[in-house]
């Protein structure tokens, strides 16, 4: 695990959807949907038509900003994230290894308290995922944290092709198409705005 200061307890599914309240009626019918699939053997195997991944928007709380990234597939602006890799059952880890993988920061820790890591799960959105030639359409259950980074400047892509940008809420919110994504970010702008 990709942490800062002591160890963080990385919760499995289970556990982490226990812990997590929806926020309105479409995360809660998706909360819902989900929750059968968390003892399931094949849960993250992206060959299945619903499964889980765990994406993180990463925020730099002295600034407010956020970083998205440049999805070609999608051709989109998103948060960083994807499927687990063989063996990987744990969402943060997941989250955490996909934001290393896709931004190089090595500093990143759940926010807005690392100690409480069901705070740090935002949003769980089920997302339709359109057919490529390698695989049908098919649903992610995204599992999204937040992450804090405390070195915005080191920020890299991974590819030329997947650029990342800082952005305000505000532009975050005016960059993407994906209305589960403005969801995400309106969460997060409500803990950046929060007293500290």
């Amino acid at each position: 695990m990709v942490t800062t200061g002591g160890a963080v307890h990385s919760p499995g599914l289970t556990e982490l959807l226990a812990g997590h309240r929806p926020q309105g009626p479409t995360e809660t019918a998706d909360h819902e949907r989900v929750r059968h699939l968390t003892g399931a053997a094949d849960a993250w195997d992206r060959g299945t038509p619903l499964h889980f991944t765990a994406s993180a928007l990463i925020v730099h709380p002295p600034t407010r900003r956020v970083l998205l990234r440049w999805h070609v597939r999608q051709q989109a602006w998103l948060q960083v994230g994807g499927h687990g890799d063989p063996g990987e059952t744990r969402p943060l880890d997941i989250a955490l290894r996909e934001g290393l993988e896709e931004t190089g920061l090595t500093d990143l820790t759940p926010w807005p308290d690392a100690a409480l890591v069901h705070l740090a799960l935002v949003h769980l959105a089920v997302v339709p995922v359109p057919a490529s030639p390698a695989e049908p359409a098919h649903e992610h259950a995204d599992l999204r944290f937040l992450l804090a980074t405390g070195t915005p400047e080191r920020a890299r892509p991974e590819n030329p092709a997947a650029p990342l940008e800082w952005l305000t809420i505000a532009e975050a919110r005016q960059r993407t198409t994906e209305e589960n994504l403005r969801e995400t970010l309106d969460r997060a702008g409500r803990l950046l705005d929060a007293p500290a």
